[in-house]
């Protein structure tokens, strides 16, 4: 299929960077921070049905009041998944504190604005390089996709520490009446220094490889979403409310065919991402974990977590996308 002929794209007086290129930069960053926000009690969910550490929890065992141990019996059909991440939530409600929900969220806020903002930047900006430089001034499917591979990268390398400081902090369960006590584990600061001192820089660097891997979610993404908003586009006219209820469709439904193509890597990057236990790493690496996940959990297990993935990535990339094209339009 032809690309429907691209726009001229601005050619700013022969400089590399368009004008008002730093638009891209504070609206990625106010974007992601505002799904962060919304959407933050998913994230915990997820991470923890993608962690082995958290699987007898929430697998379906439960202690009767006798004291008794009682395997819940848990239908195998997909919707019984989002179900699934009801209960979770108000276990972790009950069980650990209404602040449990947004666990890691300090983390999160300081990974996602610095981490939207790159990656709008990087991409918005570097489209538009590339078509000027590559493409004779015009965009099209494949400056999109090498926009968006380019932005995913530097994006990832930057921000990559961080999201190991979240997905610890995540990982980390505490009773209600503990919540106090926690000062030795409970900051991002503390959090911090003590992988620094258990495993060293290269602690803050574990699931990179994955991160990469995953640079094929955003590239897909961001293709689609430019394909989808040229439709809406075309369809429904200039400006109005319905121009805008494509581009929240646009976006939602780009992040969901992504998420459901490439999320086999969340589960691994959240693996690689785990503490040590008993004072050695159960996962080495991009290939072994995948064998090890497979041989002892099976197929399945790489989509653990999904349901509550997509009840988050999907209002996150509305929410985001709809605050970046209103900041570009002002």
């Amino acid at each position: 299929m032809s690309d429907t002929p691209p726009e001229p794209v601005e050619n700013p007086k022969g400089g590399w960077l368009p004008a008002k290129s730093w638009q891209h930069f504070v609206a990625g960053g106010l974007g992601g921070m505002c799904g962060a926000i919304v959407t933050s009690p998913f994230d915990v969910v997820k991470t923890r049905l993608q962690s082995d550490l958290f699987r007898e929890k929430h697998a379906g065992v439960h202690i009767a009041g006798n004291g008794s141990v009682v395997i819940r019996q848990r239908p195998s059909n997909i919707l019984y998944h989002f179900v699934e991440t009801g209960h979770i939530l108000r276990d972790i409600y009950r069980e650990e504190s209404p602040r449990a929900l947004f666990k890691g969220l300090g983390p999160t806020l300081v990974g996602v604005i610095p981490a939207r903002s790159i990656n709008f930047f990087a991409y918005g900006n570097g489209k538009q390089i590339i078509a000027n430089r590559f493409n004779n001034g015009r965009e099209n499917s494949w400056v999109h996709l090498t926009a968006a591979a380019c932005a995913g990268i530097v994006t990832g390398t930057a921000t990559n520490p961080i999201w190991v400081v979240k997905t610890r902090l995540q990982l980390e369960a505490h009773d209600r009446g503990a919540a106090t006590s926690n000062a030795k584990f409970g900051g991002s600061w503390n959090m911090i220094k003590r992988i620094f001192r258990e495993e060293g820089v290269k602690g803050f660097y574990k699931g990179l490889s994955a991160s990469y891997l995953g640079v094929t979610e955003g590239t897909i993404q961001w293709t689609l979403y430019e394909r989808l908003k040229k439709l809406t586009a075309s369809t429904e006219g200039k400006g109005g409310a319905m121009e805008w209820l494509g581009l929240l469709g646009s976006a939602g439904t780009a992040k969901c065919v992504a998420s459901l193509i490439t999320y086999p890597h969340e589960v691994i990057r959240t693996r690689l991402r785990q503490p040590l236990v008993n004072g050695e790493m159960k996962y080495k690496g991009l290939i072994h974990t995948l064998r090890l996940v497979i041989a002892e959990e099976g197929a399945r297990s790489l989509y653990g977590g999904l349901s509550a993935h997509l009840m988050r990535v999907i209002p996150n990339a509305a929410v985001m996308f709809f605050i970046y094209e209103a900041i570009l339009r002002i």
